[in-house]
């Protein structure tokens, strides 16, 4: 039998951060599905303003009836939006370099103005620009050059316009915390993070001492584990 996997990427990339994963995943086990976010990719132009409703809508509606769903980074966080909303269709989950959101009220409300005067500067620029500004944050740091080289070729895939848009709409600071719903969870999720990641290490033991039945994997690599570490990421898959 043949399951069919759903891949949602990351905040700045497209569907072709997975194309290394892919490679992984056994071809007569396996259909990958993977698809660009709101404001990324072929989903640059949307028009409507980018929020986590229309992401999960967008998501579920370009899915079969049922599937694996697997999220990288801001990827994660929508599918985990995805399986609280439909999580009879969620077969398993996934979640990759992610979080279940910042449930600090006033660290929740920082990040989101941080976001949003982030999200004018990008509009303002070109891709290169934001693929610059984006690479320079200290989580990155320890990546190597063929990884940075492939997060940047997958940023300029973008538009500043629709990348802006996705921050205003789904960042971090705009995400109402998921913490209090983990536990109705009903499906296996395996929560994947870098070693050289350490905050998201530590957020995946918080998210795996609140989902039932779930697995916490440590792998080798950072922030960026679907292009530096995408052997253990189609693992953590299958």
């Amino acid at each position: 039998m043949v399951e069919d996997v759903v891949l949602l990427h990351g905040f700045g990339g497209t569907s072709r951060a997975w194309d290394a994963t892919l490679k992984y995943l056994p071809a007569q086990r396996y259909r990958p599905i993977p698809l660009d976010l709101p404001g990324h990719g072929d989903q640059s132009g949307i028009k409507r303003a980018i929020t986590f409703e229309r992401c999960v809508a967008s998501v579920l509606e370009r899915s079969p009836k049922r599937f694996v769903l697997a999220g990288y980074s801001m990827g994660g966080r929508i599918a985990l939006h995805v399986a609280c909303a439909a999580p009879d269709r969620v077969e398993r989950l996934v979640l990759i370099s992610t979080t279940a959101g910042i449930d600090n009220p006033g660290e929740r409300s920082r990040r989101s103005r941080a976001d949003r005067r982030l999200a004018s500067e990008i509009k303002k620029g070109t891709i290169e620009e934001f693929a610059d500004r984006w690479r320079s944050q200290p989580m990155f740091a320890g990546d190597p050059p063929e990884v940075d080289a492939l997060a940047r070729a997958d940023h300029v895939r973008n538009s500043p316009e629709g990348v802006a848009a996705a921050l205003r709409g789904v960042g971090t600071g705009e995400m109402e915390p998921l913490w209090k719903r983990l536990a109705e969870l009903p499906m296996p999720v395996t929560v994947l993070a870098g070693r050289r990641d350490s905050k998201f290490v530590r957020i995946g033991e918080r998210m795996v001492s609140l989902i039932p039945d779930s697995l916490l994997q440590v792998a080798s690599g950072g922030h960026c584990l679907l292009l530096e570490n995408p052997k253990i990421s189609a693992m953590a898959i299958t």
